[in-house]
C-alpha cells in the first residue's frame, strides 16, 4: 500500500466545472445538494432499520416495500453526489459530516411498531419533499436547469413512496380483529 497522500480537492471547496456554471452559482447549488445528500442517507438508514424490524401480518409486503424505497433513496443519493461533483464540489461522505449537515432528525435506536415507524418515515419524507421544492427553485433561479430536472425526477419518486406509506397507514385492513388478539 502506498504511503503517499495527496489531496486532490479539499472538502468545502468549489472548482471550475465543465458544465460552465459560474463557481458562485455552483457553490450555492452544491451546498443545497449536500444537504439533500445528507438527508437522503438519514432517510436511507431509517428505512433500512424499519425493513429489518418489521413484523406482523403484513410483514412480507412492508419488508419488500421498504427495501424498494431504501434502494431508490440510495440510488438518488448517488446521483446527487455525482451531480455536485460534476459542478465542482465535494460530496459529503463521512457519517459525521452527513449527520451534521442533515436537516432531518432520525428516530432513536429503539424498535417501534410498524405503524409508528412508517409515520416517522412519512414525516421525514415530507420534510425532504419541502426541501427538494426549495432546491429546485434555487437551481432554476441560478440557471442550472439540469440539476432542477434531476431533483424534480427524484421528488416525483419520493412523493410516490410517501403516497404509498400514506396508504399503509390507513385504517382499512384485511387482518381480522380476532387475528390481532
Amino acid at each position: 500500500m502506498s504511503t503517499q497522500k495527496e489531496t486532490r480537492q479539499r472538502a468545502g471547496t468549489v472548482e471550475e466545472n465543465a458544465l460552465r456554471l459560474e463557481p458562485e452559482k455552483a457553490e450555492q447549488i452544491i451546498e443545497a445538494l449536500n444537504v439533500d445528500l445528507a438527508d437522503a442517507y438519514v432517510l436511507y438508514h431509517q428505512l433500512h432499520k424499519h425493513h429489518w424490524n418489521v413484523e406482523g401480518a403484513e410483514f412480507l409486503d412492508v419488508h419488500v416495500f421498504l427495501q424498494e424505497v431504501y434502494e431508490d433513496v440510495e440510488a438518488a443519493a448517488d446521483e446527487l453526489a455525482e451531480r455536485l461533483q460534476a459542478l465542482g464540489g465535494v460530496p459529503h461522505a463521512s457519517m459525521t459530516t452527513l449527520a451534521e449537515n442533515a436537516t432531518v432528525e432520525p428516530e432513536d435506536e429503539d424498535v417501534y411498531d410498524i405503524r409508528t415507524s412508517l409515520a416517522n418515515d412519512l414525516e421525514m419524507m415530507g420534510d425532504i419533499i419541502e426541501s427538494y421544492r426549495q432546491h429546485i427553485e434555487l437551481a432554476e433561479g441560478l440557471g442550472d436547469y439540469a440539476t432542477a430536472e434531476m431533483l424534480r425526477e427524484q421528488l416525483e419518486g419520493i412523493e410516490e413512496h410517501a403516497h404509498h406509506i400514506e396508504h399503509y397507514l390507513e385504517d382499512d385492513t384485511l387482518v381480522t380483529e380476532s387475528a390481532t388478539n
